[in-house]
């Protein structure tokens, strides 16, 4: 197949309507594009995953890592979300900054590589967007029973904020899920003595849980913060108090915090309450050491480009990056700026997309 250019390369990605599970074909597409690189398919369930990988010398092996699958649409959008539209010198389309800006990116990087010292590979899937229990994870694990799993790892997700080149993530908070259920006696509201009312308890702790840091944080995390995302009782009528309360809560914990220190921080307020709690980890906090040699690469790599000395980022939510870390891979997190992600009207610049293939090079070249 013949080279694209870079943005036409992407604007290709981009026409392939692939919300999650669906590639819509871009994966076979990216496959054939890069034929002389030795491609397997590691599906699971409904969903396709795609490896790549091209064996240059004895070195570390190296892979580049992201998902070509999309939220929906949705509405509000100006044009067809999946007919790329240049306009104003942007380029607008589901999927422009996340992410597959990212994927053009680091596949035209790996296309247009002539010599490495090690191993080059794609790790490529439509699970990320989704529930991503059979995308990257299922791929690592494949690969670890190949004794194949790489060194160093980038995943591309958008990760600027104000400008190309000014953060990149070296480490992800994980996510806690909690839900506390207050039980309580029903009664009739004009006899308030007869019942036990769980939200009249509960807004008594409330002020002292909603929004409160559990830890301080450090150099690369915020704290890790309480957050109540619903409370609901009752059967909404004005002569019923509730028989039970059920509140549901977030954390998004830094490596100071863990499902132990949230268990203590609920009983401390809800001890003398009839109360049953259940957490979820659905993702693990992690980070790669700054003086890592992938830090160090990309970090150069993006002066070299921008001029820009990029800052060390944990903000946001999860990623693919975290099942890397779990496998022991050095894992950062680098692509175009962030501020139109999942939402309508999408878009990305065709500047900020040659300037991160050239960082991809520029990365290539250092190992």
């Amino acid at each position: 197949m013949r080279r694209l250019e870079t943005v036409e390369l992407f604007i290709k990605l981009l026409s392939y309507p692939s919300v999650t599970p669906e590639d819509a074909g871009a994966l076979t597409f990216i496959r054939d594009y890069l034929d002389d690189f030795e491609a397997e398919w590691v599906n699971r369930v409904n969903v396709k995953n795609l490896f790549l990988h091209k064996r240059f010398g004895d070195g570390p092996h190296l892979c580049f890592a992201g998902h070509i699958d999309v939220v929906p649409p949705g509405e509000g959008w100006e044009s067809d979300p999946f007919v790329p539209k240049l306009e104003e010198g942007y380029i607008y389309a589901r999927g422009a900054q996340d992410m597959k800006s990212g994927v053009a990116a680091f596949v035209q990087a790996c296309r247009d590589a002539e010599r490495f010292n090690g191993t080059l590979s794609l790790l490529l899937t439509s699970d990320e967007e989704g529930e991503a229990r059979h995308g990257t994870i299922e791929v690592l694990r494949y690969l670890e029973q190949k004794d194949f799993l790489p060194d160093y790892a980038i995943v591309a997700e958008p990760t600027c904020e104000e400008l190309f080149g000014d953060a990149i993530k070296i480490g992800r908070r994980g996510s806690i899920n909690g839900v506390i259920e207050k039980i309580g006696r029903q009664g009739h509201a004009a006899y308030p003595e007869k019942a036990h009312n769980p939200i009249h308890k509960v807004a008594q702790v409330l002020p002292h849980i909603a929004g409160v840091n559990l830890d301080e944080g450090d150099e690369f995390f915020s704290p890790s913060q309480f957050v109540i995302t619903d409370i609901r009782a009752g059967m909404e009528v004005t002569n019923v108090t509730p028989g039970k309360l059920r509140m549901m809560f977030n954390v998004r914990n830094n490596t100071k915090t863990d499902k132990a220190a949230i268990e203590a921080f609920v009983d401390r307020y809800f001890k003398d309450m009839n109360y049953m709690l259940t957490l979820t980890q659905s993702a693990q906090p992690f980070m790669t050491d700054k003086n890592s040699k992938i830090v160090k690469a990309i970090t150069e790599a993006i002066r070299e480009v921008t001029g820009i000395d990029t800052k060390y980022s944990t903000a946001g939510g999860t990623s693919d990056a975290r099942f890397f870390a779990e496998f022991g891979v050095d894992v950062v997190e680098f692509g175009v700026k962030n501020d139109t992600i999942h939402a309508p009207n999408e878009r990305t610049t065709p500047e900020e997309v040659e300037g991160l293939k050239k960082i991809f090079d520029g990365v290539v070249a250092t190992f």
